[in-house]
């Protein structure tokens, strides 16, 4: 690679792949045929992958720009037939500036479920109502930034149609968020429903909109999150047929039209080999059949369709690219990578898979233990005898693992790269300073074969840029 004026990287002599083209192709790599986004050709042929870590200080996170357009498009294709489609980006997965940018250039409004997203919306020039504000346990403040903005409000509790409209009134628009409670089951990663925090349940919500409509709301939407990393598109459609057949509840018993129906995210991707793609063509035509049935047949016509997939937009088409800098041999095999859980907090979090590949480096790295050197052969005390191997970072815990028992394509050398896949929703972003660890860099991969940073790595100056070091010198017994 060279790096030319403003930070950007090429990488020499790289222009995009033409369709059909050979690409490197990996073991658990996924791909979809027809109109559908790839999910996920790796961008990169090894030489090339290996450069942009000798470039770039490891670790750091990369996203494949091109893929992400065509992955917003695929969605917003499958769901032409509905006026108004909006994919609001859960900004929560990726909030950074260059993403939003990228999406708002491909039509997308946002989630927010905190200040700080709503701020990073407005300053990205989205406007009004292509801002969903979902949050809950909300302070007062964050209300009011929604509000000032004309965003969608989409209330999580009952009791906040009379906390707003005494505190500062409530919006002109107004939805709530369903729990559904035990009429469905949820999986792993949102949780049972009747045990989640999030929502309201039937009774409250029908309370909630009659309030509404007698304090003078004249605007409503509907919105639920039920599944999270959904493969099955049946899961998808009970969400829209649920909701569906609530809007006309609501008709029936409170007499208010709901004229935004949010489907949620839950769109999955396939984390692990061999797992499906969701069939985004087949929800959209799915959603369309249903809202035919339940909407249109019943009178409840025009009803807007939205969604706020996050990790489906994203998620594939991002890569925390790191090096192996350890090898220890006890009762299992470790690879110790200088990334991170800070890094990437789902496996050590959730048990979640990444898939892992790992990159011949040849380079001598002088800063490395030598690769030479000898290693102890623990083949008693293996506690699995396979060759399998856990991945991990450098954190103080012990669930700073990648990978756990992982078969890997080639035995990890120090000095090789790793490139932990599919990290590009709920990964920088999740990332924390425990121990003092600095938050990587990101970096956008762009049509033109370019990479450009999109955020600096922190430094230990941002970490102890909140402490007083001198204050706290000077501080003494008894003040």
């Amino acid at each position: 690679p060279e790096r030319g004026a403003g930070g950007v990287l090429r990488i020499r002599h790289r222009p995009r792949r033409a369709a059909g083209t050979a690409r490197l192709q990996l073991h658990g790599l996924h791909s979809s045929g027809g109109g559908m986004p790839k999910i996920s050709d790796f961008p990169w042929t090894q030489d090339e992958i290996v450069g942009l870590a000798k470039q770039l200080p490891t670790p750091f996170h990369i996203y494949d720009e091109k893929a992400i357009r065509d992955t917003v498009r695929g969605l917003n294709a499958a769901f032409a037939w509905c006026p108004g489609f909006r994919n609001h980006f859960a900004v929560k997965a990726t909030p950074n500036p260059y993403i939003l940018q990228v999406l708002k250039e491909e039509g997308c409004g946002t989630d927010c479920s905190s200040i700080a997203e709503l701020v990073l919306s407005d300053e990205m020039g989205f406007r009004g109502e292509e801002i969903m504000f979902t949050s809950n346990n909300t302070p007062l403040k964050e209300f009011q930034k929604a509000k000032e903005l004309g965003a969608v409000v989409n209330l999580d509790d009952l009791s906040h149609v009379d906390f707003l409209h005494r505190r500062d009134g409530l919006p002109e628009m107004v939805s709530f968020r369903f729990n559904p409670g035990p009429g469905r089951t949820g999986n792993v990663l949102i949780g049972d429903p009747k045990e989640a925090k999030f929502g309201c349940t039937t009774e409250q919500l029908v309370e909630g909109y009659r309030a509404c409509k007698a304090l003078g709301v004249k605007r409503f939407g509907l919105h639920a999150m039920v599944v999270s990393c959904c493969l099955k598109v049946d899961e998808i459609l009970e969400t829209a047929r649920m909701l569906f057949g609530l809007a006309a509840l609501i008709k029936e018993k409170v007499g208010v039209h709901i004229e935004m129906v949010n489907l949620g995210g839950g769109i999955g991707i396939p984390y692990r080999p061999g797992e499906p793609v969701m069939d985004v063509a087949a929800v959209g035509a799915g959603v369309h059949k249903v809202y035919q049935e339940l909407v249109e047949a019943k009178g409840l016509a025009p009803v807007r369709v939205v969604m706020e997939c996050g990790r489906y937009i994203t998620g594939p088409h991002g890569f925390l690219v790191s090096r192996v800098v350890h090898r220890k041999r006890i009762y299992k095999n470790y690879v110790g990578v200088d990334a991170c859980m800070a890094n990437l907090m789902r496996p050590g979090m959730y048990g979640a898979y990444h898939h892992i590949s790992i990159f011949r480096d040849d380079s001598e790295h002088a800063h490395l233990p030598r690769r030479d050197a000898q290693i102890v052969d623990n083949t008693r005390d293996l506690i699995t005898k396979e060759p399998v191997y856990d991945v991990v970072g450098g954190l103080c815990e012990n669930n700073d693992k990648f990978a756990v028992d992982r078969p890997l394509e080639i035995e990890p050398r120090v000095g090789d790269v790793a490139v932990i896949h599919d990290a590009g929703a709920h990964g920088h972003s999740m990332g924390f300073q425990y121990n003092g660890k600095p938050r990587s860099a990101e970096y956008l991969y762009r049509p033109d074969g370019s990479v450009l940073q999109i955020r600096r790595a922190e430094t230990l100056n941002d970490i102890f840029a909140t402490l007083d070091i001198p204050g706290a010198r000077s501080f003494g017994r008894g003040g």
